[in-house]
């Protein structure tokens, strides 16, 4: 275990990734919540689902992507096994009438009460490996990085919306480069010459 404000950061380009050191760092995070929680304890996806729910009753998926960040495939597959499990519960959404909202269950609404200390519990020994004086700022960061995580899809469709527009403007240039290029390849008409008209002038 490292101790609080003493660095293990390796040599080479490994020590300097951030997405290597990111992931270390989430190994880290993920197995002090498993010893923290229990082999019968919630998962970590678990427990963000199910405290979601708790702030809002009769979430759809989409609102459900949206506030864990748990991608809508794996999402979809979650509420089922959760609901199957009965820490669920599903009904018609009041909103969209297509769409599925979820509520807690008695039993994960007793879940997430006794879970709750245990992840605080994970939360301390997390934090606790850095020097108290940089904690607010590690935990700011690391909302900046879920805030840009949040917007990437929309980041994405915007670029993409703008991609097409670009290429949609370009093939119109295109297409009228290619009507001036034949049009300036026709031969010219040859120029009429209008014969002079002759005034016939009569002599008494």
């Amino acid at each position: 275990m490292v101790k609080p404000g003493k660095s293990a950061r390796k040599v080479g380009p490994l020590g300097t990734s951030p997405s290597h050191l990111m992931h270390r760092a989430l190994q880290l995070a993920l197995d002090i919540y498993a010893e923290e929680t229990g082999a019968d304890g919630l998962t970590q996806r678990q427990f963000a689902v199910l405290e979601a729910v708790s702030l809002k009753a009769g979430l759809t998926q989409t609102e459900l992507v949206r506030m864990t960040g748990i991608d809508r495939s794996t999402l979809a597959d979650l509420v089922a096994r959760m609901t199957a499990k009965g820490l669920l519960e599903r009904e018609r959404s009041t909103v969209d009438a297509r769409a599925k909202a979820v509520r807690l269950s008695p039993e994960g609404a007793a879940r997430l009460e006794a879970a709750r200390p245990r992840v605080e519990a994970a939360d301390k020994r997390i934090m606790g490996l850095l020097p108290k004086g940089q904690r607010d700022a590690f935990l700011s960061q690391l909302a900046e990085l879920a805030a840009a995580a949040d917007a990437a899809p929309d980041a994405a469709r915007a670029e993409a919306k703008a991609a097409k527009k670009a290429l949609k403007a370009a093939e119109k240039e295109t297409r009228k480069a290619e009507k001036a290029a034949r049009k300036a390849e026709r031969p010219a008409k040859p120029v009429k010459i209008k014969k002079p008209k002759l005034k016939v002038v009569e002599t008494v």
